[in-house]
């Protein structure tokens, strides 16, 4: 009769709890949410994020605030948030860096598992830009560039472990090419560097790109993505340009700290579901060349996870050394 009478006191305490979250949920969000962007302002993480921060402050009726915190490519605001109270009123807007991370470093202040999954909210295409005073017009002619003057070429990133940086390590390895890295913080830096003939080569976000290459400024050599990019139709994607293996996907994800609450995880994945279906947003993200995708927390989960078997497979092949 007394473990009778605990075990329903117990499930009365677990049906208050749930209750509770519920509630909780329900009256979720009651003050301003701080959306940190791992990057400098200028990139396609400041551009996606903001949009949404901006569509979400609309539907929940209180702010949400996009906070640039770059540094250690990427990872300190992924660390930030991996530490902020776990109440819903921090997530963070992710590169690929929380499946690249793991296998790039041999240290970091966070885990994976510091981070809840709550929703992918969108992908992008890379393309691969050269300086104008480089000479080569097809990726191919700038491989055999690069084979002829081993060490004398460049490129740049937005910071050791980003997809900026993977991509010329995998074009590195498969065509056994020599160039040196030089990191900036942030692919937006990167770009001004690019274009101020600073450095020789960038891989990057197309909508970031794209305006530069129709100004003359820039030159795109080839589509670094299964598909051809809508802000550069014309240039062709690796595998139309003879390199097959030459493809880096760039997709963005919001992540809350591990501990927030079921039901508010369930709220914002429902929210930004609502803003990313939304026709306005779409019109919007499309127009700058980003998909907009929506999933649940716990596909966005599976995802992250096959996407970090994909990245450790691509590091160890490419022979990139641990930071």
């Amino acid at each position: 009769m007394l473990r009778i009478t605990r075990l329903m006191h117990c499930a009365l305490a677990l049906a208050a709890c749930f209750f509770a979250s519920a509630a909780a949920a329900q009256a979720y969000p009651t003050k301003t949410i701080r959306m940190i962007l791992p990057f400098p302002p200028g990139g396609p993480t400041d551009l996606l994020g903001r949009a949404i921060a901006q569509k979400l402050s609309e539907q929940l009726g209180q702010q949400v605030v996009a906070d640039n915190r770059p540094g250690a490519g990427g990872n300190l605001g992924l660390e930030l948030a991996a530490k902020a109270p776990p109440d819903g009123y921090t997530v963070v807007l992710s590169s690929p860096l929380i499946a690249l991370s793991p296998s790039l470093y041999a240290r970091l202040n966070y885990e994976q598992k510091d981070l809840a999954p709550v929703s992918l909210v969108g992908e992008m295409q890379n393309v691969m830009v050269v300086h104008p005073s480089v000479p080569a017009k097809t990726v191919k002619e700038f491989v055999q560039l690069a084979r002829a003057n081993p060490g004398k070429l460049n490129f740049g990133s937005g910071g050791v472990g980003t997809t900026t940086h993977l991509a010329p390590e995998l074009l590195k390895s498969l065509t056994r090419i020599d160039m040196v890295h030089v990191p900036f913080k942030g692919s937006g830096l990167a770009l001004v560097a690019l274009v101020s003939g600073q450095i020789d080569m960038l891989v990057m976000a197309a909508p970031a790109a794209a305006p530069q290459v129709k100004a003359g400024k820039a030159r795109a050599l080839v589509v670094v993505a299964p598909k051809r990019a809508a802000v550069l139709p014309d240039v062709p994607t690796a595998k139309e340009a003879g390199y097959e293996n030459f493809e880096v996907r760039l997709w963005y994800g919001i992540l809350a700290p591990a501990a927030t609450p079921p039901g508010t995880i369930s709220r914002l994945g429902s929210e930004l579901n609502k803003a990313l279906t939304s026709a306005e947003l779409r019109e919007r993200l499309s127009a700058a060349g980003i998909e907009p995708l929506a999933t649940t927390p716990g596909e966005f989960a599976e995802f992250i996870r096959s996407e970090t078997a994909r990245y450790a497979k691509l590091v160890k092949d490419a022979r990139i050394p641990q930071q």
